[in-house]
């Protein structure tokens, strides 16, 4: 009895999707009101906490800076993040107080600043038990961007924490390491995080490749 190939034949094997750049209409389809758009029923945006979610109500606020020290005014980023507990829910509900999930966008309108309502997160304990700082992990889609990119925002106002962070310290440079560190700020009585990300050249922000 003639036993199956377990290799795959050329004929049989199917050719790699081809790579596209992550723009310029990735509004159109992911940040409706950016776009002009009419929002949907459910829409995934910018205020991932409502009023009665437990822990400490934050904004981040930012800007997405090119090579040339320029803005990227067509950014959309993607944030997610754990709750005040260092726990990530599984599931997205605009009726719940919380959720881990949100998308923000800087525009070519005038709104070079992409922001973000949500809460501080807790510190977050990976399966081999080692903690990780309190962070919010951001995914960037732009114009030019081939594959969207991946990094993310630590505290400032936590220290201890980030020192023995094992992701933050697995960057060696110190310097390096600033890129990933969001200032704190006081703004009309609210906590306010600034965290600038610079795709390229001087400053360039560290970028995981998870």
């Amino acid at each position: 009895m003639k036993q199956p190939n377990s290799q795959p034949t050329a004929e049989l094997m199917l050719r790699e999707t081809a790579s596209q750049t992550a723009g310029p209409y990735v509004h159109i389809g992911l940040a409706l009101d950016v776009a002009g758009l009419p929002e949907r029923d459910e829409e995934i945006w910018n205020r991932m906490a409502r009023p009665e979610a437990d822990g400490e109500h934050i904004e981040v606020v930012g800007t997405v800076i090119d090579g040339n020290g320029d803005l990227v005014r067509d950014a959309l980023l993607e944030a997610w993040q754990a709750d005040a507990r260092g726990e990530y829910r599984p599931e997205f509900d605009l009726e719940q107080p919380f959720n881990g999930f949100g998308r923000t966008a800087t525009t070519a309108e005038g709104a070079s600043e992409w922001r973000l309502e949500t809460i501080k997160p807790g510190t977050v304990t990976r399966g081999d038990g080692r903690v990780m700082a309190p962070h919010i992990n951001l995914a960037i889609f732009a114009r030019g961007v081939n594959i969207h990119l991946q990094t993310r925002l630590y505290f400032e106002d936590e220290a201890e924490a980030n020192a023995a962070c094992p992701v933050l310290n697995a960057v060696e440079s110190p310097a390096r390491r600033q890129t990933l560190i969001a200032r704190r700020e006081e703004a009309d009585g609210r906590v306010r995080y600034r965290f600038d990300i610079r795709l390229q050249g001087e400053g360039e922000t560290v970028f995981f490749d998870f």
